[in-house]
């Protein structure tokens, strides 16, 4: 059983692996002995540094859970935009209309070569320029349309990656009862490759999360980061603790994302007890158009 990926190991190799990972260990302890020694050299370990966090509540509710309410409403309004979008443009890309997929594919490929960042600027200046926004707005409005941009182009790579995926005897099938093209979009590919194309939908939602980063970065909006910034200023130069709670936050945020995303993945596969999609008699017979399978006996 252990030689189904790789050739089990010998004495000799089990010997210079034991030997690499103590060494790793040792150079691994070393670098965060050197970083501690650094950091308390610098007087970033001060509890004076740290106090703000742990007895008041001032830095929470005025810097912390204001910029954290502005990264949630940015990501939360990107992906409710961006899946839907992704799953349009992906599943067009599967259309055998060429006018359907070509230009589909042009707009994927033409968004998802663009850096983020760069649809985020050229938003903020879009919506300056040709619409009413206040100024105030102007950075939201352009973070959520970068983010939606990008990650819906990603997102519909992801989806038809995920329907071309299942086998080829799953759209002979369908074809097979009488269903639709859009039938067997709806009823028979696309609840087969949600669960294969979960894990990958997740990930690209943990990267819309951190990269409302960028909106604080460059157009000055009041996310979580660009919140630790004017916090470690306030509290005298505290950087390394006021980024160490920023991080510690993305860090639970995202985790608990990806958790929910685990849970939902192993409900779904135990859900479907089968490698196929049921479809209901009902549904198979209004496709085919009401008759009878095999025409009808006088």
């Amino acid at each position: 059983m252990s030689a189904l990926l790789y050739d089990a190991q010998g004495p000799r190799a089990k010997r210079r692996n034991v030997l690499f990972t103590v060494a790793f260990l040792a150079v691994l302890a070393a670098v965060l002995w050197w970083v501690y020694l650094t950091l308390k050299d610098s007087g970033q370990l001060e509890w004076v540094l740290w106090e703000p966090f742990f007895t008041s509540s001032e830095p929470w509710s005025t810097y912390i859970w204001p910029g954290l309410q502005n990264t949630l409403k940015a990501a939360v309004l990107a992906v409710i935009i961006a899946l839907p979008l992704g799953a349009v443009l992906g599943i067009a890309r599967l259309s055998e209309h060429a006018w359907i997929r070509v230009p589909a594919g042009a707009v994927v490929e033409f968004f998802r070569a663009i850096p983020v960042l760069i649809l985020m600027i050229f938003g903020l200046a879009l919506f300056a320029e040709y619409t009413n926004v206040s100024s105030d707005d102007r950075p939201l409005y352009a973070v959520v349309t970068g983010l939606v941009l990008y990650n819906a182009s990603v997102l519909a790579e992801i989806v038809r990656a995920g329907i071309l995926s299942l086998p080829k005897g799953q759209s002979e099938a369908a074809m097979a009862i009488g269903l639709r093209k859009n039938q067997e979009m709806r009823l028979v590919l696309l609840p087969q490759a949600v669960t294969a194309m979960l894990p990958a939908i997740v990930s690209q939602l943990v990267v819309i999360v951190k990269d409302t980063a960028l909106g604080g970065a460059v157009l000055t909006f009041p996310e979580l980061l660009a919140s630790a910034n004017t916090m470690s200023g306030y509290y005298g130069a505290n950087t390394i603790a006021s980024f160490t709670v920023v991080a510690v936050i993305f860090i639970a945020l995202n985790f608990a994302l990806t958790s929910f995303a685990s849970w939902l993945e192993r409900r779904l596969r135990r859900a479907k007890k089968s490698t196929g999609a049921v479809v209901g008699v009902d549904e198979a017979q209004i496709a085919g158009g009401g008759g009878t399978a095999g025409g009808g006996v006088n």
